[in-house]
């Protein structure tokens, strides 16, 4: 009877370090995911924008911005961009 015990906690000690260590992943998926369309929308935006004589230079501020932001940074860049 005691190893039945042993067993059902054993499978809820594992279940909880599971669950624990599954949140950064998921965290750390989505900074991944959001940095990369922020990187991507930085490319599209100064390829389209090659065509109407705009342009974001890319360098290491405007990259870290929309890389760690996402798409919001590269929203608040362009109005940045607009505002000056």
């Amino acid at each position: 009877m005691d190893y039945v015990m042993y067993f059902a906690v054993g499978i809820i000690l594992l279940f909880l370090v599971v669950k624990v260590l599954a949140w950064p992943i998921k965290i750390l998926w989505k900074l991944i995911v959001n940095g990369v369309l922020g990187v991507v929308l930085l490319v599209v935006v100064n390829f389209l924008g090659g065509y109407l004589g705009f342009n974001i230079g890319i360098n290491v501020w405007t990259a870290l911005i929309a890389g760690f932001f996402g798409v919001p940074g590269v929203i608040f860049l362009l109005i940045f961009k607009f505002l000056l």
